[in-house]
């Protein structure tokens, strides 16, 4: 009986195997040049995605300390760039009215992007 499951499996595996074995390989006529080839796009050589604000409102600083003075408000829908972060406080620019402060990391997140390279 052990000896029909054996011989039973060695032939269903060169079944499977024989399409594999029997293909033709491509032929260099159909393998882009490096000219033609798109660029390489990995995870790891995209740029950082943006900051967002995830509250309605932030506001905007003097120094990295909830009590520290406010010197605005970061809204929603504002542009802005983070340049240095202290802790959980991001030193932030308003593109949209030129304010420069500590926001709280708590409000103010980076877009994430799944990888599977």
């Amino acid at each position: 009986m052990r000896s029909t499951r054996i011989a039973i499996s060695a032939a269903m595996l060169g079944a499977l195997a024989l399409p594999v074995l029997s293909a033709t390989s491509a032929s260099a006529a159909t393998v882009p040049t490096a000219a033609t080839a798109a660029p390489v796009v990995s995870c790891h050589n995209l740029p950082p995605l943006p900051y967002a604000v995830h509250a309605k409102a932030v506001t905007i600083r003097s120094k990295a300390s909830s009590t520290s003075t406010a010197l605005g408000v970061l809204y929603k829908s504002h542009k802005f760039t983070v340049s240095k972060k202290s802790g959980n406080w991001l030193y932030i620019t308003d593109k949209t009215t030129g304010v420069k402060g500590w926001v709280s990391g708590t409000h103010v997140y980076r877009d994430v992007r799944m990888c599977l390279d």
